[in-house]
């Protein structure tokens, strides 16, 4: 037999906190999309990019891309096919696990990282950073570090 428990109902600064995050999220992606596209990347193939872009040798297992970027192995592979139409990245087999793949930075798929990066990094300045006191970052950073580590500790757990 379960037990019913009482909703706890959101107080109005927690709605407020909660829906201003929301607000905040969106209109940020949105934003953060909208000046990658005369570069014709998404956010999802920047996100690709910085993760190979930083990773050793420029490379990253599928499986491992998939978990880094939160997107499910048949999304992620549409997503690198679409990369590799546009020579971004290429699919390299794995020699120590026959079904195991790669996604590699290509040459230009780094060019393109050189070039993108500091207009990238100009609009969070621009969208996001420089809207903040020092001091605002520190408690922002301290006050959703908490809920980081229980959403990555909790990953694909309901």
């Amino acid at each position: 037999m379960e037990t019913e428990t009482a909703t706890r109902w959101l107080t109005e600064a927690e709605q407020c906190a909660w829906r201003t995050q929301l607000e905040v999220n969106r209109l940020l992606m949105h934003q953060l999309e909208k000046d990658l596209q005369p570069f014709g990347l998404t956010m999802n193939d920047y996100e690709i990019l910085v993760n190979l872009s930083e990773s050793p040798d420029v490379r990253m297992r599928m499986s491992d891309l998939a978990a880094a970027t939160l997107q499910s192995k048949s999304r992620l592979s549409h997503q690198i096919t679409r990369m590799e139409n546009t020579d971004l990245v290429r699919r390299e087999n794995c020699e120590s696990d026959r079904r195991g793949l790669y996604a590699v930075l290509t040459e230009r798929g780094l060019e393109v990282m050189r070039e993108v990066a500091p207009f990238h990094v100009a609009s969070v300045r621009r969208h996001f950073i420089d809207l903040l006191s020092p001091e605002s970052m520190q408690q922002l950073s301290k006050a959703l570090g908490p809920v980081s580590d229980h959403l990555r500790e909790n990953r694909g757990r309901p």
